[in-house]
């Protein structure tokens, strides 16, 4: 494991400014001294609808957008990420610091208490309440060489949903990714989100051997209402990343991670 991000989305918040960014910071900054702006992300929601004609509208902008800004702790290795209608949090493991994956548990408690802050500045300030619309867990993992699989053409070593096939001319591949999409269902209801796989290949900094980058992210409407609905998505979601990624490995994988 790498990273792990737990986002939501929400209705954008009309008057937050780079001013209440600041004003923010100083709740934060006890953990997160550091900080940075990056580019805006763009709004992503899980629909089920057939698609319709897509319309090109020419739009006018009254004001630029915010910036998204990232509260870093001293190490890198955690973050949190502001703009106007998202708020998220980072842990990642750095290239510098070799820090132990501090469980799904931790990083959701934290996040929690986060996301309660934020909302408590937003009523001191008197931006309004969040009203969220979609919450995303990320698992990024990179997998190493094994005994499974040595090149990157050998993704039938790592995904059982990818076979070998008998090719009367072709070699094997030089590499491949995959892209793939669940359904998030329960028994009482319809869709509530969805489970993205990807797979590509990368090397790694340090000495330029292969790996794959493999990124489980599942994203879907809160289950409830309030913050409480979100953080229940997150619970879901995280149960459909660890069991879809024990799904989607192959034996050899597991008994190269020692699994059973």
């Amino acid at each position: 494991m790498v990273e792990t991000i737990l986002s939501l989305q929400f209705q954008p918040l009309q008057e937050f400014s780079l001013v209440h960014v600041g004003l923010l910071w100083h709740k934060f900054r006890h953990t997160f001294p550091l900080i940075e702006e990056r580019t805006p992300l763009d709004a992503t929601r899980e629909t089920f609808e057939a698609p319709s004609p897509r319309h090109e509208e020419a739009t006018i902008e009254g004001k630029p957008p915010l910036p998204r800004v990232c509260f870093l702790n001293e190490s890198k290795t955690e973050l949190i990420q502001i703009q106007a209608d998202r708020f998220i949090h980072n842990w990642r493991k750095t290239g510098k610091i070799s820090t132990p994956y501090p469980r799904y548990e931790r990083i959701r408690t934290n996040f929690r208490h986060e996301v309660w802050e934020f909302q408590e500045f937003l009523t001191d300030e008197r931006l309004g309440k969040v009203a969220i619309d979609q919450c995303e867990i990320t698992y990024v993992n990179h997998i190493e060489p094994s005994e499974a699989w040595h090149e990157h053409g050998q993704i039938e070593g790592v995904l059982r949903t990818w076979a070998a096939q008998q090719r009367s001319f072709l070699p094997e591949p030089e590499d491949g990714s995959i892209q793939q999409r669940f359904v998030i269902r329960n028994d009482s209801s319809g869709p509530l989100g969805r489970l993205h796989v990807s797979l590509t290949p990368a090397w790694k900094e340090e000495d330029q051997s292969p790996i794959f980058v493999l990124t489980l992210t599942a994203r879907g409407s809160p289950l409830d209402k309030g913050i409480n609905g979100a953080f229940d998505f997150f619970d879901l979601g995280r149960e459909w990343i660890v069991k879809g990624f024990l799904d989607l490995t192959t034996a050899d994988m597991h008994r190269a991670w020692g699994e059973h």
